[in-house]
């Protein structure tokens, strides 16, 4: 029998795996989206295709990986050997959406794999339609770029260069792409290599059984805390603006039904699919699921295959959580996945309401596609700036500009400086929205306000990919909803309001982006927030109304 500080070392080891290949990754990545935005994964998955460890990078990316090494074992059934090296991306093959592409690396002890060492990171430009990796305009998965169903990337150490070459030449930038996909193969790299250490220090036999331990334990933990909620069925909605093609208020709604230790979570009730990249795959859905739990239980558990197992998941497909190929999908990871953790987490609002969160900020991404008269080339631009408020919660007021609720956080807004030397953009100014946040007894988190200009010498075009400019993120129980977003370009004097989903927005030289990003929502009486915080939030610019607010909800319109 295993001690539990055997048990411990290796648990310790595994999360500082995953995290030292995220930072290999983060050091060794080309794009601004990846080296200054941190929108990658990192984790590590046991032989038999178990989640064993994550670092805490794009909560919505890790929760799908058991899916994407499942595909692969499917796949190459008989036909993985050392030295092998995977890559998909394929929604509908164990991927969250085409940006993401994922390297899969089997290691090996003998002939047995024991463990994946995976790194999942949204690239740049993926090829398809439009720039940028999300095509608004998108009614079909081929619009979105380029679908890669499990394949092999390294055969048997050798690795396929007419594989890469067509990779990149099926995307725009072909030299980001290809540093970037390097730079997966070396995170994958660096996790095999102290995962062998381990096994060299510990034996397979004991490391095997120490995760086994290690997943068991996480499970007795998530049903600890499960089991300290009320029993019942509770029921929460989402809704999203639109698709993009017309088809409005979109809803997810959610019947949990909460007994002893366990959660079924019934989806089946959501809309039917869209015409547009809403719509979730099946891993995105499971890891969008996965995701409110993790939110909601005990921070201190560790976030792997066995936390999840409390939770029995129905869906049907032909609705928006589970769509029929070939549906397009790529917004997902944004929208719907954030609306279908938001319908689980206000559902179990009930039940254990010091767990549950307001609402947090939507993504509202700006593509920007043109020449960079400084070095004649051209650029993508992906915007990562102004992000949005956190919810509130019973712990506390929300995190101010900490952007949308799928990432909590773990997407990064890059230097102000390092954009403007690497872009052809000018960031006049950058700071907090006050009264973005909905009111509270704790406040929501405020979100940002960005001025932009856009120096260019000729004319360049901008796609959007986002929600929340109708349905603003939520206030719980008697907290005030925060402000939607509001997002305007001006060009030759006149302002014009940009829309979540639009493919081909002209920009011209000069023109200046004037974004006002979403506030989260509130947690309580208004009433009843704490004189002295009302006070430092005037201090700080947070808020500007010198009585306490309360009464009825904002608008959800602008």
């Amino acid at each position: 029998m295993l001690d539990r500080i055997t048990v411990s070392v290796v648990q310790h080891r595994l999360e500082a795996i995953v995290q030292e290949m995220g930072e290999a990754m983060l050091r060794t990545a080309y794009s601004q989206i990846l080296n200054s935005s941190r929108d990658f994964s990192t984790a590590v998955c046991d032989g038999a295709g178990r989640l064993a460890a994550q670092a805490e990078h794009v909560p919505i990316h890790v929760g799908a990986l058991p899916w994407a090494v499942q595909s692969i074992l499917e796949f190459f059934q008989g036909r993985i050997r050392p030295g092998d090296m995977y890559l998909l991306n394929d929604p509908y093959h164990g991927g969250n959406h085409l940006p993401d592409l994922t390297v899969l690396l089997p290691v090996f002890i003998g002939d047995r794999p024991v463990f994946w060492s995976i790194n999942r990171s949204h690239h740049s430009d993926i090829g398809g339609s439009t720039h940028g990796s999300y095509n608004p305009g998108a009614t079909e998965i081929w619009q979105e770029g380029i679908r890669i169903t499990p394949l092999k990337l390294y055969d048997g150490g050798e690795l396929r260069d007419d594989l890469m070459q067509m990779l990149a030449t099926n995307v725009r930038h072909s030299r980001d792409f290809l540093g970037d996909l390097h730079a997966q193969i070396g995170s994958a790299r660096v996790g095999e290599r102290r995962l062998l250490r381990l096994l060299h220090d510990y034996g397979v036999e004991t490391v095997t059984a120490a995760v086994g331990e290690i997943l068991d334990s996480a499970e007795r933990q998530a049903r600890a805390c499960i089991r300290t909620w009320k029993d019942g069925v509770y029921r929460g909605e989402a809704i999203l603006d639109d698709d993009g093609h017309g088809i409005t208020d979109i809803h997810i709604r959610a019947t949990v039904t909460k007994q002893d230790d366990g959660l079924i979570v019934d989806l089946t009730d959501s809309h039917p699919q869209v015409i547009g990249f809403v719509n979730s795959s099946f891993p995105n859905t499971m890891s969008a699921v996965h995701m409110a739990l993790a939110y909601l239980i005990d921070p201190r558990t560790p976030k792997n295959e066995g936390t999840f197992r409390p939770v029995t998941v129905k869906a049907k497909q032909g609705t928006v959580v589970w769509p029929f190929p070939p549906a397009p999908v790529t917004l997902s990871t944004n929208h719907c996945a954030q609306e279908i953790a938001e319908a689980v987490i206000k559902a179990l609002a009930g039940a254990c309401p010091d767990r549950a969160m307001a609402g947090w900020s939507r993504r509202f991404r700006i593509a920007i596609q043109g020449i960079n008269p400084r070095t004649k080339k051209q650029f993508i631009w992906h915007m990562f700036h102004a992000r949005g408020g956190g919810g509130a919660s019973s712990a506390g007021d929300g995190w101010p500009t900490a952007g949308e609720g799928q990432a909590a956080g773990g997407i990064k807004f890059g230097s102000v400086e390092v954009t403007e030397a690497r872009f052809p953009l000018f960031l006049k100014h950058h700071e907090f929205r006050p009264d973005s946040g909905g009111a509270g007894k704790f406040r929501g988190g405020v979100g940002s306000v960005l001025t932009m200009r856009v120096e260019i010498a000729e004319p360049a075009k901008a796609n959007t990919a986002g929600d929340g400019i109708r349905h603003a993120p939520y206030g719980l129980f008697g907290g005030l909803d925060g402000l939607p977003h509001r997002y305007r370009l001006f060009s030759n004097g006149e302002a014009r309001f940009l829309k979540t989903k639009e493919v081909g927005v002209p920009v011209l030289p000069g023109d200046v982006f004037f974004i006002e990003a979403a506030g989260g929502g509130g947690y309580g009486d208004p009433r009843k927030r704490d004189p002295r915080a009302h006070a430092a939030d005037l201090t700080n610019g947070f808020v500007t109304r010198r009585k306490r607010p309360g009464g009825s909800k904002r608008s959800k319109k602008t």
